[in-house]
């Protein structure tokens, strides 16, 4: 704990000056005594402590060393704050330079910062504009590629559409059921390619035929002569082959009980194409007969399309005959050597009609069989 002469000046606390006398100095202290002491001070926490003070510089006064050895001590301190004193004024300035600079290195300091801070908000809002623009960007190129692939394919899609299908070998072939009570002279290739003249030309030499022995009832009777007759026709062009389809059943047209339909059951693409495409009516279903029918054979074969055909435009699609390729010619199966003029390619187209036609036999013979 400091000491009283460290803390306090007794001087000041007893109201004396240095030149004072003892007696002085004791009137000094009853007189601050009356007032601080704790008996007339009850309420003040202080009032001990304050006396205690006041008779510790009392007894340091009343004892001459101590008292001259205050006095040097207020002497040097009095000198010291003297000689200070001079330099205030060249100490304050430095004070204010150095709080100057520590002012200007501050502000400098937050300026820095705060400029740094305004450049990373800076790049972090032109990244938020780049990316937003990147983003619009893309999506724009996407959009446009979502378009043109649309258009590709609607293009593509048109083009399919406006394409004709490839063609069966069996889209120029029919089926044909009759009953040989009513038809007794159909027993040959010759006689049915006769029949089906009218509507176009036939290939007779591959025309399937098969005579069924079989009753209504479907057991076989072999002494008795066969009920139904069934062929399979193919004609040269299809327009020729569609021509017979729609013949079917008619009575004007010689073909009544007459059943011709596609060979496979349903029509080839290429009519439903050119359906499509507009460049053929409504064909009736396999088999069925049309709502209606001209009162002659030679009204009914002019509007056949082969031979309307011949009265439209010139267009590639505007008749059977120029926009189907014909059926390859017929040949018989070669018994020997080839010919000299028949090369490698007839050969094999040959052999290939060949083997078409037995499997149609036994397809036809199969079927017959199950029915």
């Amino acid at each position: 704990m400091p000491t009283t002469e460290e803390e306090i000046n007794p001087y000041e606390l007893l109201n004396v000056k240095t030149e004072s006398t003892e007696q002085e100095i004791r009137t000094a202290y009853r007189q601050r005594s009356l007032k601080v002491h704790p008996d007339r001070n009850p309420n003040n926490p202080d009032a001990a402590r304050k006396f205690h003070e006041l008779n510790q510089a009392y007894e340091l006064l009343l004892d001459p060393l101590r008292r001259l050895a205050l006095d040097a001590k207020l002497r040097v301190k009095q000198a010291r704050a003297e000689r200070f004193k001079s330099y205030d004024n060249k100490r304050r300035n430095l004070v204010e330079e150095l709080e100057e600079r520590e002012r200007s290195f501050k502000k400098a300091r937050m300026e820095k910062q705060k400029e740094e801070v305004e450049t990373w908000r800076e790049t972090e809002r032109i990244k938020e504009e780049g990316k937003r623009l990147r983003e619009q960007k893309e999506k724009e190129m996407m959009g446009r590629m979502k378009v043109s692939q649309q258009e590709e394919t609607m293009k593509e899609k048109e083009e399919d559409e406006e394409a004709p299908p490839a063609m069966d070998p069996l889209d120029t072939t029919v089926r044909l059921k009759y009953p040989l009570k009513t038809y007794p002279n159909l027993t040959t290739p010759r006689a049915i390619s006769a029949l089906l003249s009218r509507f176009g030309t036939t290939d007779e030499s591959s025309i399937v035929l098969s005579l069924s022995l079989k009753s209504k009832n479907g057991s076989e009777k072999p002494n008795k002569p066969p009920k139904t007759g069934s062929a399979l026709v193919p004609f040269k062009q299809i327009g020729e082959a569609f021509a017979a389809v729609c013949a079917s059943g008619r009575k004007e047209l010689g073909m009544d009980g007459v059943k011709i339909t596609w060979v496979n059951g349903k029509e080839p693409e290429v009519l439903g194409w050119l359906r499509r495409m507009g460049k053929l009516g409504a064909a009736p279903g396999a088999g069925t007969q049309p709502t209606s029918a001209s009162p002659n054979d030679a009204s009914i074969k002019a509007d056949l399309p082969q031979n309307s055909s011949r009265n439209m435009s010139s267009d590639q699609f505007s008749s059977f005959p120029s926009t189907f390729p014909e059926t390859l010619p017929a040949q018989e199966p070669p018994s020997g050597p080839a010919a000299p003029g028949i090369d490698y390619e007839s050969i094999t187209l040959m052999r290939m009609r060949q083997a078409e036609r037995e499997r149609l036999e036994r397809e036809i013979l199969e079927q017959e069989a199950n029915e």
